[in-house]
């Protein structure tokens, strides 16, 4: 990082409380995180774009990958355990690296993607294919040697997935005027993840000391405290009735109960998460960007920002075109706390009431096969960040609960729901 100087050199050290270098300045950042370049990015183009989340159940409203793509998808190998060890930080941190892993790898093209909590998925054109197994094997090195956690990943042919009867059909969601997400359903990506876990399909380790390019992969954030009584991560899937009228239904009721909290629930402050002077996640973060022998130094360079950015926004005064008050704000909106993936995920800041009546209706519904479902309530948020560029409004935030989130919630799916059968064909 340039050292702290007036002007606009201090600006740069400001923006580095979410990352550390400048990503490539001859990409231009596009919505949701992916990148356009000089590739042909007509399919990515053509989605449908929604201004209301409610829309996603809007079924219709998808567009199925080409036959050609493939599916990019990793995970951390028993994370249950490892977020029971209080390693929740790192295990998020492993998932967010996939995205930024591939992006930052890829980097000229646009790519659908999803942030699952301990893993992610991304959907590519099989053009790209050797260049993500090389991130990915570079990745699954990386997370092994650096946080101690094992990785697996894989690429899933499209042809193979509709093959085995499902399906991954695509649009985006516009979170903010700067972020757009992208919301996946057909049963898919979670076949993709299920084939991967039974040892179908991977991605082999490159060589001892790999390192992928984590530019712009930040951990920075402590955990966000419940404003409204608690945190809940949640998971909803269709279950024998697929995707029909009755599941569309229960969806509704739900986000109708997620509508009477304040901005649905939002786990993060309307202004932003507070900035605190913490070492939490300086470790995570410096391994992730520092070269090679530079794990101190960096450490200290992190924070030395932290310090600084903390400083800055104490004073609330705009720094030449850095806005501290303006970019909390963003943060806010650019956010992933709710979205579709083969089922609803939502991270929301609810009361205790508003969970339980959640937690009825999902019950009932499951008992006459309308959905599976998976919940984990705790008190705190969890924000891991990519932040490709230090002047792009468009940095992208992915949130989790702090307390074992949708990994937690997904174990208890998986314990109850064991047996469960795949959606039906999507309409």
């Amino acid at each position: 990082m340039r050292a702290v100087a007036a002007g606009g050199r201090l600006i740069d050290t400001v923006r580095a409380i979410e990352h550390s270098s400048r990503y490539n300045p001859t990409f231009e950042q596009v919505e949701g995180g992916a990148m356009s370049g000089n590739g042909d990015s007509k399919f990515f183009d053509e989605l449908t774009v929604l201004d209301e989340f409610a829309g996603v159940t809007d079924f219709n409203s998808y567009r199925p990958l080409p036959l050609d793509w493939v599916l990019a998808v990793a995970d951390v190998v028993d994370s249950t355990k490892a977020i029971t060890k209080g390693r929740y930080k790192a295990v998020n941190t492993a998932g967010a690296s996939v995205i930024t892993a591939l992006l930052n790898g890829l980097g000229s093209y646009k790519h659908p993607f999803v942030f699952g909590g301990d893993g992610a998925m991304m959907a590519l054109p099989g053009s790209r294919q050797e260049e993500a197994v090389a991130n990915l094997s570079a990745l699954v090195v990386w997370v092994g040697e650096a946080l101690n956690l094992e990785m697996r990943a894989a690429i899933v042919p499209m042809a193979d997935v509709r093959n085995a009867g499902y399906d991954v059909q695509v649009l985006r969601y516009r979170a903010s005027v700067n972020a757009v997400y992208s919301m996946f359903v057909g049963g898919g990506s979670s076949w993709a993840e299920d084939q991967m876990k039974r040892g179908r399909y991977s991605v082999p380790a490159a060589k001892s000391g790999s390192r992928p390019d984590l530019t712009g992969l930040s951990c920075r954030w402590d955990p966000i405290p419940a404003s409204h009584g608690e945190i809940l991560s949640l998971i909803i899937a269709p279950g024998g009735d697929g995707l029909g009228p009755r599941f569309k239904s229960l969806l509704t009721d739900i986000l109708q109960i997620v509508s009477q909290q304040a901005r649905d629930g939002h786990p993060l402050p309307p202004n932003g998460p507070p900035l605190t002077l913490t070492t939490k996640g300086i470790d995570t973060e410096a391994r992730a960007t520092a070269s090679e022998g530079r794990l101190l130094a960096r450490k200290l360079g992190i924070f030395a920002e932290t310090m600084l950015a903390v400083g800055i926004d104490f004073l609330g005064l705009p720094i030449g075109s850095f806005d501290p008050k303006g970019y909390k704000v963003e943060v806010a909106e650019n956010s992933d706390f709710r979205k579709f993936d083969d089922g609803l995920k939502m991270t929301v800041d609810l009361s205790a009431v508003q969970s339980n009546q959640i937690e009825d209706l999902l019950v009932k519904a499951a008992a006459s096969g309308v959905c599976r479902f998976g919940i984990h309530r705790q008190l705190e948020a969890l924000m891991t960040c990519f932040v490709p560029s230090l002047d792009a409004r468009d940095h992208i935030h992915f949130v989790d609960g702090a307390g074992g989130g949708y990994a937690l919630a997904a174990s208890m799916m998986k314990a109850d729901f064991p047996q469960a059968t795949p959606p039906d064909e999507l309409p």
